[in-house]
C-alpha cells in the first residue's frame, strides 16, 4: 500500500503532464459521476491542465437512474476542478435508442437483475459515445476513472467505462480514498467540501442495478475487498477466502481483462509475418 501520498500524487501529475506534451493533447475529457474515482481524477488533472493551459472538460451525464445527491456532488466537483462543466441528461435519447436495440423488449422482466445489468451496460456505452465525441471535437483524450480493485473484479462495462488514459487504474480502491483524503487536507474549504462529499458518499455506479457497488460485489467494505484480493499475491494462498464471492467474481471476469482476445499467430501458423 502507498505510504507517501504526496509523492504518489506528484508522480501521477508529472507522468500525465509529460504524456500530454509528448502526444500534443489539446484537452482532457472526464465523465464526472459524483463518486470518488472521477472526483479524484478531476482533482489530479485540474492542476496539470492549469499548468499546461489546456481545458479539463467535465460532464455529468445522467441517464434515468442517477440520484439527485449524485448529480449535486458531480456539479460541485465540476465547478471546483474543471474549466468547462455541464450537466447532460440523456434519458430520453437513451430510452429511444435502447428500446430499439433490445430484442423482444415487451417480453422482458424489467425487475430481473440480468436485464438491469444489460440496461446498465447500455447506459455506460451511451455515456462514452458522448465523451468520445467531445474528445474528437477538442482534440483531446478521455480519462479513465477505474481503479485496480474494479479491474480485478471486472467491475466495469466493456467498451463503456474505459477511456484513453488511466491515472488511477493501478491504485487499490482504499488507496483512492486515502489519496483523496490527503489532497482534501490541502484545499480551500469549498474544494475540500466538494471532495469530502464524494469520500463519504455510498459508492454506486449510477446505473440502477443495486443500491451500492458493494451490494453487487457482495462485501461489507472496500477495505475487506482489497484485503481479500491481496491474498491473490500472498504466498500463503487464499485460505478461507477461496470461495468468497469477491474471489469468484475475480476469476469469473477474467475474460474482460483479456479483451479483445486475439489468437496468437504462432498458434495459427509457423510462418512469420514476412
Amino acid at each position: 500500500m502507498i505510504n507517501d501520498y504526496k509523492t504518489a500524487a506528484e508522480n501521477i501529475r508529472r507522468i500525465i503532464k509529460n504524456y500530454i506534451v509528448d502526444h500534443h493533447i489539446k484537452a482532457l475529457i472526464l465523465g464526472i459521476s459524483g463518486g470518488i474515482d472521477s472526483a479524484l481524477c478531476a482533482v489530479l488533472a485540474h492542476k496539470v491542465c492549469l499548468e499546461l493551459g489546456i481545458p479539463l472538460i467535465g460532464r455529468s451525464i445522467t441517464i434515468e437512474t442517477n440520484k439527485a445527491e449524485e448529480i449535486q456532488r458531480a456539479a460541485a466537483i465540476g465547478k471546483n476542478f474543471t474549466n468547462d462543466f455541464k450537466e447532460v441528461d440523456l434519458t430520453e435519447i437513451f430510452k429511444l435508442m435502447a428500446n430499439q436495440l433490445t430484442e423482444n423488449i415487451d417480453q422482458e422482466d424489467k425487475n430481473d437483475v440480468s436485464y438491469k445489468i444489460r440496461r446498465g451496460n447500455m447506459k455506460a456505452r451511451t455515456r462514452m459515445i458522448y465523451l468520445y465525441d467531445l474528445a474528437s471535437k477538442y482534440k483531446g483524450m478521455v480519462l479513465s476513472t477505474d481503479n485496480y480493485t474494479e479491474l480485478l473484479l471486472g467491475f466495469w462495462t466493456l467498451h463503456g467505462d474505459v477511456g484513453d488514459y488511466g491515472m488511477v487504474q493501478n491504485l487499490w480502491k482504499t488507496e483512492i480514498y486515502e489519496m483523496s483524503r490527503f489532497l482534501a487536507s490541502q484545499m480551500s474549504k469549498e474544494q475540500k467540501d466538494a471532495l469530502e462529499a464524494c469520500i463519504t458518499a455510498v459508492a454506486t455506479d449510477g446505473l440502477g442495478i443495486t443500491n451500492s457497488d458493494l451490494d453487487q460485489i457482495e462485501a461489507g467494505t472496500y477495505e475487506e475487498v482489497d484485503q481479500i484480493l491481496m491474498k491473490l499475491y500472498d504466498n500463503n494462498g487464499l485460505g478461507k477466502y477461496k470461495d468468497h464471492p469477491v474471489i469468484k467474481r475475480k476469476f469469473n471476469s477474467e475474460f474482460k481483462r483479456n479483451n479483445p482476445y486475439n489468437i496468437p499467430r504462432k498458434e495459427i501458423t509457423s510462418e512469420p509475418y514476412l
